[in-house]
């Protein structure tokens, strides 16, 4: 029986996902991308799940888009086509909206598409050892799902315009450095740095979580009034904060 190409497990409110091609670093296929979709559209729609993880199995993250699977498709101006661009934009549109925190473990080499997908969880954690890269304009590529808009707005425009020319490899310790992730460890405390993480997640109200969420990514989008006024004015459904405060009034 062929190995799905991607894992989904479940532990109380938190996901894991997986992207399962490790004979191939996890090169990401359409139908790994549509597969993905369909797996955080579930989750979208379960009120218990708070945490979703993202990561990939082997040793790699993903070493990017499986150019193979496109077959004889002439990618034309750099595009590799609506066949990955529309799933793929689903998947990150979903990562960043979707009212559970993500989390991108990564574990290993992530290039690209996968860096592309990184940047659209609300938190990454990289082994210092992963390798990271931008390599479009090694291969004649041009980004398509969300890379120039994300990247810039993480590590800034001047270190954003210096990875993504010279198509460069850079550690998760750079990585890190450049705040492109959160937090850098050794591979070997990787997963429970993560495990830490999402303990510390799901300590914190619910309620309070989904409306950073939504704040933060507004800030990514609207200038400073706008954003403040945005903050100001916009009401979420927050159920614990009684409970919470007790101890302390």
């Amino acid at each position: 029986m062929t190995e799905p190409e991607i894992l989904t497990t479940r532990d109380g409110a938190v996901a894991s996902l997986t992207l399962n091609r490790p004979d191939a670093l996890n090169a990401i296929t359409p139908t790994m991308l549509a597969r993905l979709g369909d797996e955080l559209e579930t989750l979208v729609g379960d009120e218990t799940i708070r945490v979703v993880t993202l990561t990939g199995a082997g040793r790699a993250f993903s070493a990017g888009v499986d150019l193979k699977a496109l077959g004889d498709r002439e990618l034309v101006d750099g595009k590799v086509g609506d066949v990955l661009d529309l799933p793929a934009r689903r998947v990150t549109g979903l990562l960043s909206t979707m009212p559970a925190i993500t989390v991108a473990r990564v574990n290993g080499f992530c290039f690209t598409g996968a860096l592309e997908l990184v940047l659209a969880c609300d938190v990454a954690i990289a082994a210092e050892e992963a390798k990271f890269g931008d390599t479009h304009a090694k291969f004649g590529l041009r980004p398509t799902w969300g890379m120039s808009q994300r990247l810039p707005r993480l590590v800034g425009l001047a270190a954003a315009r210096e990875l993504s020319y010279t198509a460069r490899t850079f550690t998760g310790a750079e990585a890190a450095a450049l705040g492109l992730v959160a937090r850098a460890v050794p591979l070997d405390r990787l997963g429970e740095t993560v495990a830490d993480l999402v303990r510390e997640l799901l300590a914190n109200s619910p309620g309070s979580l989904r409306a950073y969420k939504d704040l933060y990514r507004e800030a990514m989008e609207r200038p400073l009034a706008d954003g403040l006024a945005y903050e100001a004015t916009t009401e979420y459904p927050i159920d614990d904060t009684t409970a919470r405060l007790a101890d302390f009034r």
